[in-house]
């Protein structure tokens, strides 16, 4: 990724509906170079999606973030299991006692403690923390 990749992702964190001559004329580019860039960053899996975000008091969801705790060498090894529950948005892995911030996205406090259910049960998972998320001001 060059500087002109990360100019159109910092363009379109800023506003993901930004047109194609906005952020060309932003960075000096082409139309079509940034048409060309942006293809590549979603096929190459940089930018993996679009979303929609609303303020707090309009969900009707539930979002939380669960900080967990595993006995595996590497958090690597619990990435195709945590791929498999749609509700998680991201997974990083972090320093610290806990190994991992997960953000979820649920329709209802029931389905979260299903999938906090669901991921507890795993056998490399020892402990897991959760936080729901209360108000967002900063996206």
């Amino acid at each position: 990724m060059d500087k002109f990749d990360q100019a159109i992702i910092a363009a379109l964190r800023q506003n993901a509906r930004m047109s194609v001559s906005t952020i060309a004329e932003r960075i000096n580019l082409s139309r079509s170079a940034v048409s060309e860039r942006i293809k590549k960053l979603e096929q190459t899996q940089v930018i993996r999606g679009y979303q929609v975000l609303t303020s707090e008091a309009e969900k009707e969801a539930v979002s939380a973030y669960f900080e967990v705790q595993h006995r595996e060498k590497s958090c690597a090894q619990l990435v195709d299991f945590l791929r498999a529950i749609p509700e998680i948005i991201t997974c990083h892995g972090i320093s610290g006692e806990m190994d991992l911030l997960i953000f979820v996205n649920v329709p209802t406090m029931q389905r979260l403690h299903k999938v906090r259910e669901a991921i507890d049960a795993h056998p490399a998972i020892c402990k897991i923390k959760t936080h729901v998320v209360m108000s967002e001001w900063i996206v």
